[in-house]
């Protein structure tokens, strides 16, 4: 049942100050709101919690906040399994805190973008129950993908597509009398059947879920796994296991196919009839920079996350080679270029990054920042990245929420396995204290135990402190905002030693360091910002391992 507003809106809502394109340079922040803080001591995030930290991503410099999803969920897959589009669960609040997040952003200047969930519902949709109370072939089955197994009995499914969670991707169902029946395609977790948008009730279902929030005033979507919502033809077998590792390798029957973008360019001409320059975000796994580039064409989506530099090792030439092969796909078709490191389904760069232990790790990440800042486009950041915040890797089991965990076989060697099932790690809740049961993330406890050590973590612990990653956050993206050469606009490569990285924009050098030595370079000009300490000699200077320098020209 959908909530009332618990306020009213006004004919003109409050909105940041409009500039055309705001979305080609932004610097856009990711919330996972379960984690963010609780404003009611129950140990889980919700939405009046975020509306209270809002100043402290004003403050850190962000252009815009995005909200995993809060709507009305059973939580098998941490809402991405959504049982109503249009209502908030109560574990995250009301549709009026919503309203009021959104405007209380608005005030502070940060624009908001919400993820919507389109390949799949809940299995506790009023569809997907209605579903299967139905017929084989009946009217409620053709807006999900409901098929007879294969075998003599029926008792084969009916592909040998597999989960992303791994196991199968279909679950066979039970006829009212007890019989088998049909079996329902998910790619995910059981408990998230695949939607069929070849039924125009979907479509049409979409477009009003769209709209019922931009009507509410965001400023956009992040949409959950959009290379998703169309399967081939007659649901082909793929004929090998281990699917989940095939995925941004190759266009599979149920990944990236072209019907997508159909799709999403319907969406964009629903966005554009709105005022403010509301967006759309893909997040979309492509084999190639170029068919990733084909979400962002001018007609379709306005940004798509660039997979391919989160996967980017720490080496150089690798970084260099998806630096140029990403902005080359998105200039051919006159988009913007997207930058993330870390998000709540991959394991923190901080910890990616550790080859040498943590103190190389927060070294790397602390440098890949100000790279990640440098270059054109628009970026990303995950909560709890502006602290250094190392992956949690030592969670108990009987506290794991991923349902993947369960779901993938401890030696990965019967084929079950699909993502890793850990990642719970990066989702622990956030220290903003340096004291307290959950370091100010609430008045109670936290859903996932916090490390003693993020005391020294917390928001409060580094503010003020000029050597800390959040005051290194802090003066990059003021520096951004300052300088008109950042953002979005050219950029060139400068020669540089092997293992070290030289970029000009408009006004200024970024250096970079991946070696594990000091580098000696000629100055490049006067130094603005520096992930560690740098000495100079008769006009050079050294930079440190694992650093990154800004320099203004």
């Amino acid at each position: 049942m959908t909530q009332e507003l618990t306020t009213s809106l006004p004919t003109e809502p409050v909105r940041p100050s409009e500039s055309p394109g705001w979305w080609r340079d932004a610097v856009i922040y990711q919330v996972y709101v379960r984690s963010f803080a609780d404003s009611d001591g129950d140990g889980i995030g919700d939405l009046r919690g975020v509306r209270e930290r809002l100043p402290h991503l004003a403050g850190l410099g962000v252009d815009a906040v995005w909200l995993t999803p809060f709507y009305a969920s059973p939580q098998a897959d941490g809402g991405y399994d959504v049982a109503d589009y249009r209502t908030v669960d109560p574990l995250f609040g009301t549709l009026g805190d919503a309203d009021d997040l959104v405007r209380t952003a608005h005030e502070l200047g940060l624009r908001v973008i919400v993820d919507v969930v389109p390949n799949h519902s809940s299995d506790q949709h009023p569809w997907f129950r209605e579903a299967l109370a139905d017929r084989p072939g009946g009217a409620a089955r053709t807006r999900y993908h409901f098929r007879r197994g294969r075998g003599a009995q029926g008792e084969l499914p009916p592909n040998d597509w597999e989960s992303v969670f791994g196991g199968p991707a279909w679950t066979r169902t039970t006829d009212p009398d007890g019989t088998p029946g049909e079996w329902y395609l998910h790619l995910f977790a059981p408990e998230q059947p695949d939607l069929n948008w070849d039924s125009p009730e979907v479509r049409a279902e979409f477009d009003s879920v769209l709209r019922f929030w931009l009507d509410l005033g965001v400023d956009g979507f992040r949409i959950d796994v959009a290379h998703g919502m169309v399967k081939a033809a007659g649901l082909p077998d793929i004929g090998r296991t281990e699917q989940a590792k095939l995925i941004g390798s190759q266009v599979l029957p149920f990944f990236d196919q072209d019907g997508v973008h159909e799709i999403h360019r319907s969406w964009r001409r629903l966005l554009d009839s709105y005022p403010g320059d509301r967006i759309g975000v893909a997040e979309a796994w492509a084999p190639t920079a170029e068919r990733l580039a084909l979400y962002v064409r001018p007609d379709e989506l306005h940004q798509a996350f660039n997979f391919q530099f989160l996967k980017c090792p720490w080496d150089a030439a690798a970084m260099r080679e998806v630096i140029d092969e990403s902005l080359a796909a998105t200039r051919s078709v006159g988009a913007p270029t997207t930058w993330v490191l870390s998000n709540h389904d991959v394991v923190r760069h901080t910890t990616r990054y550790a080859d040498g232990g943590p103190g190389q790790g927060l070294a790397r990440a602390r440098a890949a920042a100000l790279l990640t800042l440098a270059l054109p486009g628009s970026s990303y950041l995950y909560q709890g990245e502006e602290l250094g915040l190392p992956e949690v890797t030592d969670l108990p089991d009987e506290l794991r929420q991923d349902p993947a965990f369960f779901r993938t076989s401890p030696d990965g060697q019967d084929g079950q396995s699909g993502q890793d099932g850990f990642r719970d790690g990066c989702r622990v809740p956030l220290p903003w204290t340096r004291s307290g049961e959950s370091y100010g993330f609430g008045p109670g406890g936290s859903w996932l135990p916090q490390p003693d050590a993020w005391s020294g973590l917390s928001v409060e612990a580094q503010t003020g402190d000029p050597g800390s990653t959040l005051e290194l956050y802090r003066g990059a993206l003021a520096l951004r905002r300052e300088l008109p050469g950042l953002g979005d606009g050219p950029m060139n490569w400068l020669e540089a030693p092997a293992g070290v990285l030289a970029l000009s924009r408009p006004g200024l050098v970024c250096t970079l360091n991946t070696l594990g030595e000091e580098v000696e370079l000629p100055v490049p000009g006067r130094a603005l910002l520096s992930s560690a300490p740098l000495s100079y000699e008769a006009g050079t200077v050294r930079i440190p391992p694992d650093s990154c320098a800004w320099w203004a020209i």
